[in-house]
């Protein structure tokens, strides 16, 4: 069953509150001058928890944004909804 968007996006500020507390533990680390591969394995799962929720809005957009202008007769909202969904894509 899908999630719907109120869902998501709940889930979404949920996981940024949790990232945020790592990015928290991550100054803390530095500040304590702990060893280096244990300060870059949880900046690795801070970039892996920021790629979850990167990938949950982005499936929000597709299925909201996206879809409701290809449903639409403004085919210049159309395309600028793509173009502008290429664009972000490209800077991955």
């Amino acid at each position: 069953m899908p999630q719907d968007r109120k869902t998501r996006r709940h889930n979404s500020q949920k996981r940024l509150s949790r990232i945020e507390g790592q990015v928290r533990g991550l100054q803390k680390m530095i500040e304590e001058d702990r060893y280096c591969v244990d300060i870059l394995v949880q900046i690795k799962a801070v970039t892996a928890a920021l790629k979850k929720v990167e990938g949950e809005l982005l499936k929000d957009h597709v299925d909201h944004c996206l879809a409701a202008a290809i449903a639409s007769d403004d085919l210049a909202d159309r395309e600028d909804k793509v173009a502008e969904l290429i664009d972000l894509l490209s800077k991955r």
